[in-house]
Parts: C-alpha cells; sequence; structure tokens
C-alpha cells in the first residue's frame, strides 16, 4: 500500500516538474516572440534569446520525458502537451472569474 503510494507520489512530482518546465518555456517563447517582434536594438535580441532558450528548453524537456528521464513513458508525450494545455486554459479561466468577481464586489460596494 505505502509502495503504491510512494511511487504514485513520485510520478505525479515528476509529471509536475514536467509541465511546469514545459509551461515556463511556451511562456519564454510568447515573451520573446512579442519582444522581438516590438521591440527595438537591445530589446529584440532579449527577445531572440527568450525564444531560442524556449525553443531549447521545450525540447529537451520533450525529449527526456519522451525517453522515461522525466517519468514518462514511450508515445505518452502527446498527452502530456494536451494536460499542459488544459492546465493553462484552466488556470487562465479561474483566473478570469476571480477577476470578474473581484471586480463586481468592489464595483458595487
Amino acid at each position: 500500500m505505502f509502495d503504491l503510494v510512494a511511487s504514485t507520489v513520485a510520478i505525479a512530482g515528476w509529471q509536475f516538474l514536467t509541465i511546469l518546465l514545459l509551461v515556463f518555456g511556451l511562456f519564454l517563447i510568447l515573451a520573446g516572440v512579442f519582444t522581438a517582434y516590438f521591440g527595438s536594438g537591445k530589446s529584440r535580441t532579449i527577445g531572440v534569446a527568450l525564444l531560442v532558450i524556449g525553443l531549447i528548453v521545450g525540447i529537451l524537456v520533450g525529449y527526456f520525458y519522451h525517453s522515461g528521464a522525466l517519468g514518462g513513458q514511450h508515445g505518452q508525450l502527446g498527452s502530456l502537451l494536451w494536460e499542459s494545455f488544459l492546465v493553462i486554459i484552466a488556470a487562465v479561466i479561474g483566473a478570469l472569474i476571480a477577476i470578474g468577481i473581484f471586480l463586481v464586489a468592489i464595483m458595487k460596494s
């Protein structure tokens, strides 16, 4: 029983770390594209650097997860990417609902 719980926590920990790194890489890519497109001078250089670092992080995490080094199994990278996407969408929806409730409460008082 305790062995099952320990192995489940270990898998969930690796999955959490993998999703965290994939989301980190995705937002670095988005920030890099935004900064490289709208920036000028040094800002464009920083934007390109953010883009490259985001791509490297995303590719490395995907490779290590697919190879099993981050707790993944062969062929499960697609499901992890889908879960990561759903986590981002859920977080955005939750944040928007909380902001909406906050604004309604402030405007009514």
